[in-house]
């Protein structure tokens, strides 16, 4: 029986032998050849762009306060609706001007009453003074109470002025055309310039439109060693989609922001059908001409604890990993400044299989 089972082992174990033999011959899953999509990349142009966050405002934003106080009598338009410049928005109380304004033409015909008084006096004392019917002083005075008839009726005069222009303030109009705020005061208010309650609404111009966004110091740099002419601003909405207007730059700061390297830039677009709306966030593409880069998809470029890299298909078809330097996005692609060379064949997919040396081959 000892020498029976002695012989059934070794039968089995050349069993096992032969078996890992033939599987050897045939090629395990450690040898076999990974198939893959390739992609040989060459140079072409692509944009230069520089991406950032952008916040939309009015290209003028204007708070439209009381001139006069008053209590607010009428509101004469509707909120969020679109006024032209001079447009009636408020109406307050005109009875107590119209009062003041009736009592400085009543002073001011006094004072001229008084002035014509004082000149025919004048003239009347001006003959006697010359035949020295009278005395020099008596003349004197009579010439002086003219003089000060004449400032007396200026001053009425603009007394009559300041009262026309403050009743002309409780109408208040637009001094713009734009967007309407929400009304800050209620019907009834009392309204003061100078106070909380002067402020009434808002005005907002939003064709066209500002976006106002950071680049990086270095991002600046490029944009600046660019051809201004050929700089160009595109806006992406939080749907995701791309806006049809182009825009412009029409400012950039002349410092760094020290707490965060960056300079404020600011665009002016287009928006005649109000589709962006002051206050709201967006994508900013600022594209300053074009370069020659190679371009991967997005899918073909990963990221470990050393940067970004891909994996590309020697000669011998042994795949390695390449470190990249990746610029923006284009499209569904990835724009390489550094780490390819024209001719290289890129891994597009199975990338969970790559391990440095595995053999790749193309499907």
């Amino acid at each position: 029986m000892r020498r029976a089972l002695i012989g059934a082992c070794a039968l089995a174990l050349a069993a096992c032998g032969q078996g890992d033999a033939r599987q050897g011959g045939k090629g395990g899953p450690a040898s076999a050849a990974v198939p893959v999509s390739l992609l040989a990349v060459a140079p072409r142009a692509v944009p230069v762009a520089f991406e950032a966050v952008g916040r939309t405002e009015g290209s003028r934003e204007v708070q439209v306060r009381a001139r006069v106080t008053g209590i607010l009598e009428r509101q004469l338009y509707r909120e969020g609706e679109a006024v032209a410049a001079g447009a009636p928005l408020f109406r307050i109380d005109r009875a107590p001007f119209e009062i003041e304004l009736a009592q400085a033409r009543a002073a001011l015909a006094q004072e001229a009453a008084k002035q014509d008084l004082a000149q025919q006096d004048l003239e009347r004392l001006k003959g006697l003074a010359d035949r020295r019917a009278i005395s020099q002083k008596e003349a004197d005075q009579a010439a002086s109470a003219a003089r000060q008839g004449v400032a007396a009726v200026q001053m009425a005069e603009a007394r009559v002025r300041q009262a026309e222009l403050n009743l002309s303030y409780t109408e208040v109009t637009a001094p713009i055309g734009g967007i309407t705020g929400r009304a800050q005061q209620s019907i009834g208010s009392l309204v003061s310039p100078g106070t909380d309650s002067g402020l009434l609404t808002t005005l907002t111009l939003g064709n066209p439109i500002w976006v106002r966004f950071a680049l990086s110091e270095a991002e600046f740099a490029r944009l600046r060693a660019a051809d201004q002419r050929d700089v160009q601003v595109r806006l992406e909405t939080a749907d995701g989609r791309e806006f049809p207007t182009p825009g412009k730059l029409n400012f950039s700061g002349s410092t760094v922001d020290p707490s965060t390297g960056t300079v404020q830039m600011r665009a002016e677009v287009a928006n005649p059908k109000l589709g962006l709306l002051p206050g709201q966030f967006v994508r900013v593409r600022v594209i300053a001409g074009s370069q020659q880069a190679m371009v991967v998809p997005q899918t073909a470029v990963m990221q470990n604890e050393g940067g970004r890299y891909v994996w590309v298909a020697l000669a011998d078809g042994k795949a390695v990993q390449r470190p990249i330097r990746a610029g923006n996005w284009l499209g569904g692609d990835w724009v390489v400044l550094e780490g390819l060379a024209p001719g290289d064949r890129v891994v597009l997919d199975n990338l969970v299989r790559m391990r440095p040396g595995v053999t790749v081959v193309a499907k």
